[in-house]
């Protein structure tokens, strides 16, 4: 399936099931593809910030989590017709996953957050093998020995968890390093499945809300939230302008 272009981004527009079929199929290969979940936020960062701009570029699965992206992509005139936020996204993977018997390797979080979701994913999905975990705290030097931990740990998929941008820039930056099947960042996801961060219900969810539910929840968010707008802004810009 062709991409769509969204703000300069060019989406996979595939449904959770099309797009746990394509990650399946490339954990297969074993060439430590990369796969990205851009919201809006991370879109319009992308603008200024060339090097997380061509790592999503480069990416080989490229979905869209959030209602503003799919807003935007109508507001170009080229639609997107599926949204697939990271979390449900991994949620459907880990359970075929599991069903496969495959390894996964947690990185993210604070001391103690990757091994507790470790714990709850096991008894979420049997079948499923927790190859290994590690905080998302290590500087540049023990950046190598976590590569070793995680080569050795031999996992089909690597969840890092060290929030946008440096997630992206990281797992780029180790690629050629890493001997996975395919390594996904996903922000603040390995703290839900910790059970430390409680996710919007389902009706918030379905309405769009998450974005809403996590400020009324998280006031700090309101800076960040301000400035997303500005995405619709670009979008009718570009539009215009072709």
């Amino acid at each position: 399936m062709s991409r769509v272009e969204v703000c300069g981004i060019e989406f996979d527009d595939l449904s959770i099931r099309e797009a746990v079929e394509k990650a399946l199929w490339l954990m297969e290969e074993a060439r430590s593809v990369i796969a990205v979940t851009p919201n809006a936020e991370i879109v319009l960062e992308a603008q200024r910030n060339r090097a997380l701009r061509a790592v999503i570029r480069s990416a080989e699965l490229v979905l869209a989590d959030g209602t503003g992206v799919l807003q935007a992509s109508r507001l170009q005139g080229k639609p997107l017709h599926h949204r697939v936020p990271g979390i449900d996204f991994c949620s459907a993977l880990l359970a075929r996953m599991a069903e496969l018997g495959q390894r996964v390797f947690l990185l993210g979080g604070v001391e103690g957050v990757a091994e507790e979701a470790g714990e709850r994913l096991s008894a979420r999905y049997p079948g499923l093998v927790i190859a290994g975990t590690h905080n998302g705290y290590f500087d540049a030097e023990e950046s190598y020995e976590l590569i070793e931990q995680i080569n050795a740990a031999a996992p089909d998929l690597l969840i890092v968890c060290l929030g946008s941008p440096k997630q992206e820039i990281w797992m780029k930056r180790c690629q050629e390093r890493l001997l996975v099947g395919m390594m996904i960042g996903l922000g603040g996801t390995l703290d839900v499945y910790a059970g430390r961060v409680k996710r919007a219900p389902e009706r918030w969810r379905s309405l769009g809300l998450e974005w809403l539910y996590r400020l009324l929840h998280e006031p700090k968010r309101l800076r960040r939230v301000l400035r997303l707008p500005a995405i619709y802004a670009l979008a009718l810009f570009r539009r215009l302008v072709k």
